[in-house]
């Protein structure tokens, strides 16, 4: 499938036995590393007590596409995941919601804009 980065996702992800797995939601943040690789932010839908590096994630913030329910952005957990994991794409981020992301991101790891 092909993504880009502001698409939301969703993957599966395999636990270590490599026996069960769980869908995920993540935002693709980089998707030109090499190897069919990205960089994703996982989503979850847990949004009672929240972290400082945890955003809220909503349907406002696509311009095309939905999510299931508001959200939040988990930055600390931040990570690399094969494009083969993916199962299907919920939307794509609308520009000054992903630079609102973006942002939050280099503030949080203290990275160059």
């Amino acid at each position: 499938m092909e993504i880009k980065q502001s698409d939301i996702v969703l993957c599966e992800f395999y636990f270590s036995d490599l026996q069960q797995s769980k869908n995920r939601p993540v935002l693709v943040f980089k998707d030109n590393l090499p190897h069919n690789d990205f960089i994703a932010i996982p989503i979850s839908s847990k949004i009672q007590n929240m972290q400082d590096d945890e955003i809220i994630i909503g349907n406002v913030d696509f311009i095309d596409g939905t999510i299931p329910k508001t959200s939040k952005l988990m930055l600390r957990k931040t990570f690399v995941v094969s494009k083969d994991a993916v199962l299907k794409k919920y939307g794509t981020l609308n520009e000054e919601s992903f630079k609102k992301y973006h942002n939050s991101f280099c503030n949080y790891f203290y990275c160059l804009k």
